[in-house]
């Protein structure tokens, strides 16, 4: 088996099949591909864990449900929790509103298979961002729910203010990385205006350039060398 295949066994468990098409098309560029995706996913500034789970926050809220599945495997390999998890994946309401809460629920119910914990099967009944945070509280069974619990509150309260305010404010997972995943979110989008007000809010919520780098590192990843145009673009140049 090439570097290159091992690699993504490794990762994955199994060779996904788009892997194994560019090996067999092009071994040359699955290893510059792979030593890419290996060189972004090291740690450094943001940790691997934290990119995956960025990644699964920006996949969810762009409904892009493959990369949003991948990646939701390599955060819970990485430690993370199930309600670390669902922070994640209400961050992206800011930006696809319920269509986004919708996509989450498919890697929240993937996070609970790899932890071998049984779920309902009635996922896709949800329709409305009520009834999706509640489907959230019933998966998460006895782990902590105050947070969505808050969200919910704020969705019936119709205080779209308080709710975004809340929704990015300190929980299990802090506002820094939250204002990172929505800087995330707008430069996989291509929003390059939004990315340069994003970004500025996440320094103001105590991100580092260096970590702002990663995130355009990461969204390469998953959008293409036109994401990292956009984030270079709000990056200040290092002297």
């Amino acid at each position: 088996m090439s570097e290159g295949l091992t690699y993504f066994k490794e990762v994955y468990d199994v060779v996904p099949g788009w892997v194994q098409k560019m090996h067999d098309y092009s071994p040359n560029a699955l290893d510059h591909y792979t030593n890419l995706r290996s060189n972004i996913m090291e740690e450094g500034a943001l940790t691997k864990k934290e990119k995956d789970i960025l990644l699964v926050g920006m996949n969810a809220a762009r409904l892009y449900e493959r990369s949003m599945v991948y990646h939701t495997k390599g955060a819970m390999d990485g430690g993370a929790t199930l309600p670390e998890l669902v922070e994640y994946l209400i961050v992206p309401y800011l930006y696809n509103g319920t269509e986004a809460l919708k996509m989450g629920i498919k890697s929240l119910e993937y996070a609970l298979s790899l932890k071998g914990i049984p779920y309902p099967e009635v996922s896709g009944n949800q329709e409305t961002a009520e009834e999706i945070l509640l489907y959230m509280m019933e998966l998460l069974g006895d782990e902590e729910t105050e947070y969505v619990s808050n969200v919910l509150s704020l969705v019936r309260s119709g205080d779209q203010n308080s709710l975004k305010n809340y929704i990015l404010s300190d929980s299990v997972v802090s506002k820094k990385l939250k204002h990172i995943l929505m800087t995330g979110i707008f430069i996989t989008e291509l929003k390059g205006k939004q990315v340069e007000e994003w970004m500025e809010a996440a320094r103001e919520n105590g991100a580092s350039e260096e970590q702002l780098a990663d995130v355009g590192f990461i969204c390469l990843l998953t959008a293409g060398i036109p994401a990292w145009f956009e984030a270079s673009d709000s990056l200040i140049e290092k002297k």
